[in-house]
């Protein structure tokens, strides 16, 4: 039951209007999203780059709407696992792109990849696996 970014949007705006003070939902593709992050002083570490914390909470959010765009408004679906490979530093003054595909999509667990970019980049900033528990009452 694929969603159109609109229904996204609408959904979270009303839900969980703080995940969009800062995030743009570029797209969403078959069996996957995009989206850009705009970075503030809040995001940077020391040295002028993005946090670590920063970039799992762009990964986690691009994975759930994913997520969205391929199974439904799925308000209760909840992280189980995320996994981070840190390949570089992110640039501080640059946004940052998500990129997300998912995997696997079983009865229970999704299981997506989403590759970190600074905005303007090619080379990524981050790789991340991530596992998404979903409500039992959606096979019932």
């Amino acid at each position: 039951m694929a969603v159109s970014k609109h229904e996204i949007i609408e959904f979270l705006a009303q839900e969980f209007p703080q995940a969009l003070r800062k995030s743009t939902i570029a797209a969403i593709t078959p069996k996957g999203a995009e989206l850009l992050y705009q970075i503030d002083q809040d995001d940077l570490r020391p040295g002028q780059t993005v946090s670590g914390p920063t970039l799992m909470l762009v990964a986690d959010f691009v994975l759930y709407v994913a997520i969205m765009g391929h199974l439904g408004l799925v308000a209760m679906a909840v992280t189980t696992n995320m996994t981070i490979n840190f390949f570089r530093k992110p640039n501080g003054n640059k946004d940052i792109r998500a990129v997300c595909k998912l995997i696997k999509v079983g009865r229970t667990l999704v299981t997506g990849e989403v590759w970190l970019y600074s905005v303007g980049d090619e080379e990524p900033v981050a790789h991340v696996i991530g596992t998404y528990a979903l409500p039992q009452h959606l096979f019932k």
